[in-house]
């Protein structure tokens, strides 16, 4: 009987051993798992908030482009009268008509603005700058003729 008593003491103490174990491992393993979800959680944190800032920052660097852009012609360094200037915003932003406020418009000039740290021109506006160069600009006039009688709609010819 003692051997009995010994076996069913090693079978005993081996499965408490075998469930401490596995307790002990899970443990473990959940603690780390824990702290894995918090620094990812926190690592997703701290990059939604650079990106949040970023998107802010980059914002604001375009809209204070736009800002500068429109009000070029009331700064110092613009050598036209602001009243011959038309704001156009894409692809390019301004059209200058020298002279035209005393009647007598005497060049066209295109103008693009650029400030902050990217002033490159795009490559619309490059193409635009070699179509001008090329000479490849010309006039168009469109006339109404009249309004048609029975719509009451303009015509305008072919």
């Amino acid at each position: 009987m003692p051997t009995a008593a010994v076996v069913a003491i090693a079978v005993v103490s081996t499965i408490m051993g075998i469930l401490l174990t596995y307790y002990i491992a899970r443990f473990i393993f959940e603690q780390r798992f824990r702290q894995w979800q918090q620094d990812s959680e926190q690592k997703w944190a701290e990059e939604r908030a650079k990106a949040t800032r970023d998107a802010i920052n980059q914002s604001r660097a375009v809209l204070g482009g736009k800002f500068t852009e429109q009000m070029a012609p009331f700064l110092p360094d613009f050598r036209y009268d602001p009243t011959e200037a038309r704001f156009i915003g894409n692809p390019i932003d301004f059209i200058v008509f020298p002279g035209l406020a005393q009647g007598d418009p005497r060049e066209i000039v295109i103008m693009e603005i650029k400030s902050g740290k990217n002033n490159q021109l795009t490559a619309s506006e490059r193409k635009i700058r070699q179509l001008i160069e090329e000479g490849m600009v010309r006039w168009e006039l469109i006339q109404r003729s009249g309004q048609d009688a029975a719509s009451g709609t303009p015509k305008l010819p072919l």
